[in-house]
């Protein structure tokens, strides 16, 4: 899946191909969380910011759940 997601990364516009160090920050940012997104911000054509949410989630089922208390 990763490879595949790779090779169409780099096929994209001739004049505006993404370069390898692009490519593996993308891939790096949504192999590195288990739940949330990778944004990939562009500008005139070129990616400028790659934004990572990380989301956690809690298992509410669980009888030793953690609780927040002010």
């Amino acid at each position: 899946m990763i490879i595949s997601a790779m090779t169409q990364l780099t096929t994209t516009h001739k004049s505006n191909q993404l370069n390898t160090d692009v490519i593996e920050e993308i891939l790096s940012a949504v192999t590195s969380i288990e739940y949330g997104s990778v944004e990939v911000v562009i500008h005139d054509g070129r990616v400028v910011q790659i934004e990572c949410r990380k989301k956690i989630r809690l298992n509410q089922s669980k009888p030793n759940r953690k609780t927040l208390e002010p």
